[in-house]
């Protein structure tokens, strides 16, 4: 008997560096070891990221002309659009369509014109409205749809990313060092990340800054805070970096920290808990959805009111057997259990 056909999209994978990259290669790998012969699984990506998966039965690659007519819209029974920047639009494809949204962060950040937000919406919702199910990655993404597409309320459901579990390379060390303990941060230079806020948090001790991530101007305003409190010397921002790299900044770090105003999910900071640390974060959007009560947040940005929390929270964490808590919260999130939500949810459309 024919295994039911589906095709999930993967066609935002293009950097390696943004999180689009680091979700879909999560799940595809989950969905590849727990599908199990179930579906038969395709994979919808541009030709130079195929060689992230093995054993995925079919690859289909990204066309240009797929803009104007999908060459395989009447090939599958479930079609997966893994986010809302889809470059197939539901509205080609004669399957039964899912869609993940991973945030609207543009009605939160107030940076575009109004006439722009509402364009973005009309667009969004021009898409949802074609999508038989709606899935997003945390309940406040979830709210923020159901708020605007009322409509569509009854086809949301949350399915909470996992996130990877790095695990250190024997003997690697990055190009950059601190030579003294320090606080980690990673994610593209904007101002909606917040980084220009955290030299705030060197006030009083010892403790050096590692900003890593995808450089842009704001670099600038990160530098002008860190003059502003005398502390240039200890703030470094060291670019893009490799997961080894990374993986060996979370082992290594004394805190993570995270002061984004805009997150539809947060993985950096459940990397950072899956090594025991302590995980500061802004009162916001869902990062208290995924730090739980084991991570330490920020409820307002004035450099007093962070310093204290930081302050406090390096203290409180080290006398109540903090790393254990971070782990604990930081295993809720397994791309294990994401894919076998998402499989579930690919077999209930075919009923």
């Amino acid at each position: 008997m024919q295994k039911p056909r589906v095709l999930v999209t993967f066609d935002s994978m293009k950097d390696t560096n943004c999180g689009y990259f680091s979700f879909g290669k999560g799940l595809g790998d989950a969905l590849i070891s727990q599908n199990t012969q179930r579906f038969d699984l395709s994979f919808y990506l541009f030709k130079h990221t195929a060689h992230q998966f093995k054993g995925v039965d079919r690859t289909i690659y990204r066309s240009v002309l797929d803009n104007l007519l999908f060459r395989h819209r009447n090939d599958f029974e479930v079609v997966h659009l893994s986010d809302q920047t889809c470059r197939l639009h539901p509205a080609q494809l004669r399957a039964k369509k899912i869609m993940t949204v991973h945030d609207m962060n543009k009605v939160h950040l107030k940076f575009s014109k109004p006439g722009r937000i509402r364009a973005y919406l009309k667009k969004l919702g021009a898409k949802i409205s074609k999508c038989d199910h709606i899935v997003a990655i945390s309940q406040f993404v979830a709210d923020d749809i159901k708020s605007y597409f009322p409509e569509s309320a009854h086809k949301v459901q949350v399915i909470h990313n996992g996130a990877d579990k790095l695990q250190p390379v024997p003997g690697h060390r990055p190009a950059f060092e601190p030579a003294a303990p320090f606080i980690f941060t990673i994610g593209r230079l904007t101002v909606q990340k917040g980084f220009h806020l955290l030299p705030a948090l060197l006030q009083n001790n010892q403790y050096h800054l590692v900003i890593s991530g995808i450089e842009t101007p704001h670099k600038l305003k990160i530098q002008e805070m860190a003059a502003r409190f005398s502390c240039q010397d200890r703030v470094h921002i060291t670019g893009p970096v490799s997961d080894a790299d990374k993986a060996w900044y979370y082992q290594h770090c004394s805190a993570f920290a995270f002061p984004s105003r805009a997150e539809g999910f947060g993985l950096p900071a459940i990397e950072a808990m899956h090594f025991g640390k302590p995980a500061f974060l802004a009162r916001y959007t869902s990062l208290p959805e995924v730090g739980g009560d084991a991570a330490y947040y920020f409820d307002n940005f004035e450099p007093e009111h962070m310093h204290q929390v930081f302050t406090e929270g390096m203290n409180h964490f080290a006398a109540t057997n903090g790393p254990a808590r971070s782990k604990a919260q930081a295993a809720r999130f397994s791309w294990e259990r994401a894919a076998a939500a998402y499989l579930n949810l690919y077999e209930s459309c075919l009923v």
